[in-house]
């Protein structure tokens, strides 16, 4: 827990803060996400906030709901959540998993959703280097996991030179070099 608070909270406030800088008129815009346009994807994060804090209390997370426009909060939340150290121990009922695995994974969904939101809307996004390489480490060891349970799409091939962040992007299915 110590040392992946600093970076599940760095990668949350750095995607809520991207969020908030959207404007209303960029929410039809599309996304990396195809399935997703900018609308679509803060109503995923506000999801995925509300989830992960719900797992975090060892409580069964709800089904997602329409947008709200409310990501910056209910991150904020989650990180309270998660902040408590009983969020750590014990396995998680829904998903059969660490509870640490499920907090690298709500750090994958920030530091990857940011990314797509940052695409999308032609934000800077530079997310910190120690999130991307815990993410990368985390998502090489259950990225068919994932692609099993509909989580990341087919892996996305990127050069043997290519940034871990670029890496990260490919494991889940997304293109690197995506523009709108």
């Amino acid at each position: 827990m110590d040392d992946m608070m600093p970076l599940m909270t760095r990668a949350t406030e750095q995607t809520a803060g991207l969020v908030r800088a959207v404007p209303q008129e960029q929410l039809g815009l599309p996304t990396p996400c195809a399935e997703f346009d900018v609308r679509a994807l803060i109503s995923h994060l506000e999801w995925v906030a509300a989830m992960f804090e719900a797992l975090a209390r060892h409580e069964t997370p709800a089904d997602q709901g329409p947008y709200t426009g409310d990501f910056p909060e209910r991150a904020r939340r989650t990180l309270a959540a998660w902040s408590r150290p009983g969020a750590w121990e014990g396995v998680s009922e829904g998903m059969g998993l660490p509870m640490t695995a499920l907090a690298h994974m709500f750090l994958v969904d920030m530091v990857t959703h940011g990314w797509d939101l940052a695409m999308a809307t032609g934000q800077a996004y530079e997310p910190d280097p120690e999130a991307v390489g815990r993410g990368l480490r985390f998502t090489e060891e259950m990225a068919e996991m994932g692609r099993k349970r509909g989580v990341f799409g087919p892996a996305v091939e990127v050069g043997d030179d290519a940034s871990p962040l670029d890496r990260l992007l490919g494991l889940t299915g997304r293109d690197p070099a995506w523009t709108p």
